[in-house]
């Protein structure tokens, strides 16, 4: 009889596993698949957990939310169209200095090439160099193209996002009563728990990620603009915005501008060691020794967690998937810990030093 009892529990278990598996293969392809429809949402969900906190500020001062919530995306869509502003003047001023930075590239091109044994043509242009011999032409067409999709989808998705945040602001709170009405008795407040686990981590972790990535924007303009590069305000703004990307970001930042300088600034290797140097003091300092201490273990995910994550939500919604992959890897982790016979999961999920601090209490 006990053996027949632990074969059922075994054939049970793997019957659970599979059936686990099956969901998960299913949820993915269904987060593929509609990623056009689900990412606008999902951001603007995300947007409206780090907002709800400045809404109760404003209610606090008597004004509504409905009007609040207008405010707040007003503020944040001037904010964009000043950075937008900025970023289209500086492109503007790369045309125009454009031929000064194609004789730069020349140069670097030449000793590239006869390093690597490249095909050039003395008497051609750069660029007929590079489309003409190597066959970059149809690259450059077919990226232009993506590109102006990619804009177009982009401004649709905008939109979107402020109409959702805009609703989701004025909805949220109430959400926790309904959630109440909804699941009455122990599921109500499983649920109030996880959603509020949720909004508070990850209000945290992007408050703090925006501001401490606006720092290495504004650092990285500031000190690059004394050394000497060349749009320092467009360099600024891609930090900015890599920094969201963890780890890589940071790395893929301080390459870009390390090679712009070296073709700015080349053969003087003073400016070019000042860019990198900068780039890696910025990014140790505010990223290894400041973002720690003010995000704590509030996270508390493994570092091979993150990486994996990255490759992951990266796979399934591109650029924006890698921005989003820390939160919403937080927000499966969280889930994790609620629900019944998944707690193990949230464990493999956490860092070493969370789950010691947990066995230990």
């Amino acid at each position: 009889m006990p053996d027949n009892y632990r074969r059922s529990a075994s054939f049970a278990r793997l019957n659970l596993f599979l059936f686990g598996f099956v969901a998960l293969v299913l949820a993915v392809a269904s987060l593929k698949l509609t990623a056009s429809v689900i990412l606008p949402f999902i951001i603007a969900v995300l947007l409206t957990f780090v907002l709800e906190p400045v809404i109760k500020l404003l209610e606090k001062i008597k004004i509504p939310r409905a009007i609040g919530a207008i405010i707040v995306v007003l503020v944040i869509g001037a904010g964009v169209y000043v950075v937008g502003v900025i970023l289209y003047s500086s492109v503007k001023t790369i045309l125009t200095l454009y031929p000064k930075y194609e004789e730069r590239f020349t140069s670097l091109y030449i000793v590239i090439a006869e390093m690597f044994r490249l095909p050039y043509d003395e008497h051609a242009s750069l660029m007929q160099n590079l489309w003409g011999q190597l066959g970059i032409r149809e690259r450059v067409q077919a990226l232009a193209l993506s590109t102006s999709e990619s804009f177009l989808g982009f401004l649709t998705d905008t939109v979107m996002v402020i109409l959702f945040v805009v609703f989701l602001l004025i909805e949220i709170g109430h959400f926790m009563h309904r959630i109440e009405l909804a699941f009455a008795g122990i599921m109500s407040t499983r649920i109030q728990r996880i959603v509020s686990d949720i909004i508070k981590q990850i209000a945290r972790y992007l408050s703090v990620k925006f501001f401490i990535s606006l720092a290495t924007g504004l650092l990285v303009g500031v000190i690059l603009a004394k050394i000497g590069v060349d749009f320092p305000v467009i360099w600024g703004v891609i930090s900015f915005i890599l920094n969201f990307i963890p780890n890589i970001g940071s790395i893929a930042a301080g390459a870009g501008v390390t090679l712009f300088a070296l073709a700015q600034f080349w053969p003087e290797p003073g400016p070019i060691i000042a860019a990198m140097a900068t780039m890696v003091g910025i990014n140790m300092m505010l990223g290894n020794v400041v973002e720690p201490r003010v995000q704590g273990q509030n996270l508390g995910l493994s570092p091979f967690i993150i990486l994996v994550s990255l490759s992951g939500w990266g796979w399934l919604w591109g650029f924006s998937g890698l921005i989003l992959a820390v939160p919403m890897t937080v927000i499966v982790k969280i889930i994790c810990e609620n629900v019944p016979g998944l707690e193990a999961v949230s464990i493999m999920m956490s860092s070493y030093s969370v789950v010691k601090t947990k066995s230990q209490e």
